[in-house]
Order: structure tokens, then sequence, then C-alpha cells
């Protein structure tokens, strides 16, 4: 059984090299292709904001590739270099992307609250829990609950992961939407759009399932089935 866990967790180690890179390739290839309307990331993110009765949230640009983010604290769509200024099909799916994010928050999407109100739970856990595993590892036959206490702590990253799912799916399925409807894209480009946002909920898929293997292998250790 260890064995075969072993394989999954290999697997899906490399199936998440495989998925970052492709995802990075598509990013590439999409910024080339420009928007006909030539509306920047920045000027999409606004129109979608504004079509959906949003005028409280700022679009401010962020350092980095990929560093593409909604924050529910200080309501703001934060759009990489490559993005807030670029005209390209792939800056206008991620930056709808990030916005359906904020469409979320403004409707109170259920998933989203529920990511929302784990976050410091989270945020404490990924602090502590390699820590408290490996404390727990080493001590395992002097004080057993130890182990537990960092399984409970990894438990809550992995709910998070799943929790993370439907948040971004959903926030990708607004977003092709409203591309679609508000006429950002068109049929030549935005099955392109679709193509890059498919690709990055790979990496939240291969991400949920890592962590639940993960998890499953140090309930094995706990539970002294290790070979």
């Amino acid at each position: 059984m260890t064995t075969l866990l072993w394989f999954v967790i290999i697997l899906l180690f490399v199936l998440s090299i495989v998925v970052s890179s492709m995802l990075k390739s598509k990013f590439k290839k999409y910024s080339r292709i420009p928007l006909s309307n030539g509306m920047t990331g920045r000027d999409v993110a606004e129109k979608m904001l504004h079509d959906n009765g949003i005028f409280d949230v700022k679009i401010i640009s962020t350092n980095g590739m990929l560093t593409d983010h909604y924050n529910p604290t200080d309501k703001t769509v934060n759009l990489s270099e490559g993005v807030f200024s670029s005209n390209s099909v792939a800056a206008a799916a991620v930056a709808a992307h990030e916005c359906g994010h904020a469409v979320q928050h403004a409707q109170a999407y259920a998933p989203l609250k529920l990511r929302s109100k784990l976050v410091p739970a989270v945020n404490f856990a990924s602090q502590w829990v390699m820590w408290v595993l490996l404390a727990g590892i080493l001590m395992i036959n002097v004080f057993p609950s130890l182990i537990w206490i960092g399984i409970t702590l990894f438990a809550l990253t992995t709910i998070f992961s799943f929790v993370t799912l439907p948040v971004e799916i959903n926030a990708s399925k607004r977003a092709l939407e409203w591309l679609n409807t508000a006429g950002i894209t068109n049929l030549n480009n935005h099955d392109m759009a679709k193509d890059a946002l498919k690709w990055a909920a790979y990496t939240y898929v291969i991400s949920a399932l890592s962590s639940l293997a993960t998890l499953i292998y140090y309930i094995m250790i706990a539970l002294g089935r290790r070979d």
C-alpha cells in the first residue's frame, strides 16, 4: 500500500511540473495574440467590475509573473505586470478570472466565504505543520499524540485546497461567460482564453490531490503501517 501511495505522490509531483510548464507555455503563447479591441488587462478588469455593479474594488499592478490575485480584505484586483498593461488574450482571461473572484465576493458566494474563514487557521497551520510533523515522526514512540496534531494541521491545508477548487473553477466560468457576452473575446480567440484558464485550473486540481495523497501517507505512518 505504501509503495503504491509513493508512486501516486511521485506521479502527482511530475504532473505538477508538467502542468506548471504547460500553463507558462500557454500564457506565453496567448500573450502574443492581441485583442481586436485593444483593451488591456486593466481595461478588461474595470469593465467586468462595472458591468457587475462593482465600483469599490481597486485594480492595481503587482510585480512578478502569474502573481495575479484578488484580495477580499482590501478589495483589490492585483494584476501582474504581464497582464495589467497587456492587450493580449491571455491578459484578458487572467484579468476576468480575478474579477470573477470580486464578483463572488460581492454576491457572497458560499465557497469563497468558507475559504476566507479558513485563511487564519490555514496560515497558522502552514507555519507550523512541517515542524510538528517532523517532531511527531521522531517522537512517535514517546509522544504519539504529537504526530496526530501535525496531521490535523496538515488536514486543514488539504481541506483548504479542496475548498479552493470550486472557487477557482467558478471564477473561470464567470470570466469566460462574461468575456463572451461582453464581446471581449470572439470566435477566433475565445477558445484560447478558455484553454489558458483550463490549465490554470489543473494546477489547483493537482495541488489538492497531492495534498490528499500526502495526508494519507502521514496517517499511515501514525497508524504504524509504513513498510
